[in-house]
């Protein structure tokens, strides 16, 4: 079963979503991911997401397959993010490609031993029903460099356009002048 929609951006048991191998996609504005605004340049633009729900057997601690199915989510991302520069300020085009999959743990319930091992499936406590929008966003935030730069970048120029002596270097002669007294 599939269904396509912003406005359904809520999985109301991710649990039996899961088990049904049911997907969910949409596009969601980057405008409407507030938390992602201190990082922007602009926030024009759209991102793309899929989530696809699955069972896949337990794996034991020893290497083997426990026979019990466990649900899992496989969130996909695409879109064009105008980050800013952390050198210049000025934005610039990075392209946003995630695939993660999840395995939802109902609240209050511990994280299997095994689950926090594994590097290829991460854990998310999950309360009744998964809100897909938080999920993309909290996504993005972790796929997101962390000082996020052109790969060739100037250094920021005075008002003239040319390089300014350092506000630091004034006070490093004040310095040294002090010390010849």
């Amino acid at each position: 079963m599939s269904q396509r929609s912003a406005s359904l951006g809520r999985i109301a048991d991710p649990f039996r979503f899961a088990a049904e191998a049911r997907t969910l996609s949409g596009e969601v504005e980057v405008a409407e991911l507030s938390r992602l605004a201190d990082v922007l340049a602009s926030a024009a633009g759209v991102v793309s997401w899929r989530v696809e729900g699955s069972l896949a057997e337990r794996a034991l601690a020893g290497g083997g397959l426990s026979g019990r199915q466990e649900p899992r989510l496989r969130l996909t991302l695409e879109g064009l993010l105008d980050l800013r520069c952390q050198r210049c300020l000025a934005g610039f085009d990075w392209p946003l490609a995630v695939e993660t999959l999840l395995q939802p743990v109902r609240a209050g319930q511990p994280i299997p031993d095994e689950e926090l091992e594994d590097d290829e499936v991460d854990a998310i406590e999950v309360e009744e029903d998964l809100d897909v929008l938080a999920l993309v966003e909290d996504e993005i935030l972790l796929a997101l460099p962390i000082a996020p730069r052109h790969e060739q970048c100037e250094a920021p120029r005075g008002i003239n356009g040319a390089n300014e002596e350092s506000p630091f270097a004034a006070l490093a002669s004040l310095r040294g002048s002090h010390r010849a007294d």
